[in-house]
Formats: structure tokens, C-alpha cells, sequence
């Protein structure tokens, strides 16, 4: 690709990142650029962004109507997957999995809860009652 070529069109992400891609300069010689983004990528990123909010009123749905935990909305919240979650609490992936169960969270002892909350970067009580 030239370097007239290369794609500026403006994302979410333009204020925040850009991407450094490999173009041929007026010599021929390939240097980096870097550019503010590409429709399709935007396009791509969108959709995933409305499947990762699709997914987090989905866990507050399920919260709300006694279904699960809070664990399970700040999981999704944060983009957390049972392994990243299992690394930052210490608690094996069973164990979360039994924690999103509201009658299981309710066992959880404020040990538990606190390191819940540290990893998710809140506190006890927003962890306890998340403020929809």
C-alpha cells in the first residue's frame, strides 16, 4: 500500500490510539505511519462493542431477577473470563462458577467478598449491591 493510500477514518478509538501500518514511501522503501483507522475495522469494532453490551445487560437482567450474582455482572462489566478473575482472586474457576449463584454469594464470608471487590476495583458494598 502507498502512503496516499493509507486509511484516516475516524473511529471511537481516534482520540485514544492509532495504528502503526508498513507503507511504500514516494522511493519505494516501506516506513511506518500510522493511521487513525479503516471503516471495516470500525465497523467490526462496533459490533463487538454492542455484543459486549448486549452481554452486560444481560448479567444485570439476570442480577435483578435473583438468577445470579454480582459476580456474574461485574465479570462481564469488567471483560473478565473465569481464567483473569481466577488469577486475581486466587479462587479455582469451580469456585467462581459456584459463586455466581445468588444462594452461594450469599455464603461468601467478607474475606471472600473483599477479594471479589479488589479484583474488580470496587468496594464491599458496590460489590453487594451493584448501583444500577
Amino acid at each position: 500500500m502507498k502512503k496516499s493510500d493509507l486509511p484516516q477514518d475516524n473511529s471511537d478509538l481516534v482520540n485514544f490510539t492509532r495504528e502503526v501500518c508498513y507503507v511504500k514511501n514516494d522511493n519505494g522503501k516501506y516506513q511506518a505511519e500510522l493511521s487513525s483507522g479503516w471503516e471495516v475495522k470500525t465497523d467490526a469494532l462496533n459490533s463487538a462493542w454492542k455484543d459486549i453490551e448486549n452481554r452486560i445487560e444481560e448479567a444485570k437482567s439476570l442480577f435483578i431477577s435473583g438468577q445470579s450474582s454480582p459476580i456474574h455482572y461485574y465479570m462481564e462489566l469488567k471483560l473478565m473470563d473465569y481464567s483473569v478473575l481466577s488469577g486475581y482472586t486466587g479462587f479455582w474457576i469451580w469456585q467462581i462458577k459456584r459463586h455466581k449463584s445468588p444462594k452461594n454469594f450469599k455464603r461468601l464470608n467478607v474475606r471472600k467478598l473483599q477479594k471479589y471487590a479488589d479484583a474488580f476495583g470496587i468496594t464491599l458494598m458496590e460489590l453487594k449491591t451493584p448501583g444500577f
